[in-house]
């Protein structure tokens, strides 16, 4: 497992140092977009216009711009944001925080409602339960998540909040302004803004988990060893926890390990919605004004994620699985 581990790892980062070869030649060699026409006014004297491309590094053969953007990037510098001129490792870490505590929040949520309706469902199969679960399920996975998300926001903002005066959420923002003083104070204050985002996401994202466990389950209670283990007198609840989803753990592992990397990137409708500050919509942004520097670090970290929770998973079904580890054994 050690060595399988190992494999896995050197593979990773053979994987990164091709994104990072991707990145450049994608958005330095063959995209249309010119930075310098956002960072030059044509007004300046030409030794001027030599200083900010000297600054930014465009003056440099391509090479030499390449070895420098694999330095950076491989030690999560970046570089230089063309639109802020602020360092991108000093401007991503708040906006980085601040989606994962969006996405992060609401995944850990989503996962904690629609697993355990799965398995009602699943072990209620037939009942009106059931056919509650999948018609839920259907409806909030084939609606998109913006469609709900704007229901949402009219009915708590302009229902509740304007015609009737009563404001249970904040509907835009991460804070209040001004915001608390006290550092609790701050965080309930945070944590209320998030809540009607985060219930949105769960809402519109629980029914495929739900859908997905049912499924997998009732195929594992038509197998061999789970006749067997009914045959053994075992009880129903011992028999489909214990048997049943045990089976199903390695598939849901996939879907939760790869579900990890989208906080980078996977709110930005979310938060150009709820007009809240994260790396989704920074990097929606910095593709509408060609900040390519600022695309190029949150692909990566992306990348990152993704590598990262590929390898963990694979650690995982050796843990939940034995047969597996049999299998890298030999």
């Amino acid at each position: 497992m050690r060595e399988y581990i190992l494999k896995r790892a050197m593979f990773g980062l053979a994987t990164l140092f091709i994104v990072a070869s991707l990145n450049f030649v994608i958005f330095q060699v063959l995209s249309p977009i010119d930075p310098v026409s956002g960072l030059i006014d044509p007004k300046w004297t030409q030794a001027m216009k030599d200083l900010v491309l000297k600054q930014y590094g465009l003056k440099e053969p391509l090479h030499t711009r390449y070895l420098k953007y694999i330095s950076n990037t491989l030690t999560f510098n970046f570089g230089i944001s063309f639109t802020t001129s602020k360092p991108i490792s000093m401007e991503m870490p708040p906006l980085l925080f601040n989606s994962i505590m969006l996405l992060g929040t609401a995944l850990v949520a989503t996962i904690l409602v629609g697993i355990p309706i799965g398995i009602l469902a699943a072990s209620k199969r037939g009942t009106k339960l059931d056919v509650a679960t999948i018609g839920a399920g259907l409806f909030t996975w084939g609606v998109p998540i913006f469609f709900i998300q704007l229901l949402f926001l009219f009915f708590f903002s302009y229902f509740l909040s304007i015609q009737h005066g009563i404001k249970i959420f904040p509907t835009a923002g991460a804070h209040s302004v001004p915001a608390p003083t006290d550092p609790l104070g701050y965080m309930a204050d945070t944590a209320w803004h998030y809540a009607l985002p985060v219930l949105t996401l769960v809402v519109g994202g629980f029914g495929s988990w739900a859908l997905y466990t049912r499924n997998m389950l009732l195929d594992a209670l038509t197998q061999d060893y789970v006749t067997t283990a009914r045959a053994k007198g075992l009880s129903e609840r011992t028999v489909l926890y214990r048997h049943a989803f045990r089976s199903t753990l390695p598939p849901i592992v996939t879907m939760i390990t790869l579900a990890v990397p989208a906080v980078v990137t996977g709110a930005m409708i979310s938060e150009f919605i709820f007009s809240l500050p994260g790396v989704g919509r920074w990097y929606l942004d910095a593709m509408m004004e060609g900040d390519y520097p600022v695309v190029q670090s949150v692909l990566f970290v992306y990348a990152v994620l993704t590598i990262l929770a590929n390898i963990m998973a694979d650690i995982l079904y050796g843990v939940l699985d034995p047969r597996i580890r049999v299998g890298i054994r030999r």
